[in-house]
């Protein structure tokens, strides 16, 4: 069953994890994927948008070995302005889990960290990653042409 929510200080009615991926089209203004994901994203006012520590360590990796410290830059920027989940004994414990069940240790660490900070959804562009838990992962380019 799909995690959901908790209602804190804030009443956030959507918690949605991004995976890598999403971040890097984000960041990098992807052609094709930039425009359909920044306005799924407007359309969600009342989300909080999640990443992970993992997450800066995927998309962080290419500019700092290519020496690109201006999109670094911009990387860490995005990743500030997101709820940062880190990574802790808890997670890894879940992703074992998952990774037993047959994800590959970077999928089964992100669906671990969604899971266990409440998200509700995990927006992703990887079909295999969304068939973890349909209806709560969720290929959001599915449909999009990519030549």
């Amino acid at each position: 069953m799909p995690p959901t929510a908790a209602l804190g200080a804030i009443d956030v009615i959507n918690k949605i994890y991004l995976d890598s991926c999403i971040a890097i089209y984000l960041v990098e203004r992807h052609p094709h994927f930039f425009l359909p994901l920044h306005l799924r994203i407007a359309a969600q006012v009342d989300a909080l948008f999640s990443v992970s520590a993992l997450t800066r360590l995927e998309v962080l990796a290419r500019p700092l070995r290519e020496r690109d410290h201006a999109l670094a830059a911009r990387y860490e920027s995005f990743l500030r302005t997101h709820e940062i989940i880190a990574i802790d004994d808890r997670v890894v414990d879940a992703a074992l889990q998952w990774r037993v069940a047959g994800l590959k240790t970077p999928d089964a660490l992100h669906v671990a960290l969604a899971q266990s900070h409440g998200c509700t959804g995990l927006w992703t562009n990887d079909d295999r990653l969304a068939r973890v838990l349909p209806g709560w992962s969720e290929n959001v380019l599915t449909g999009i042409a990519h030549p």
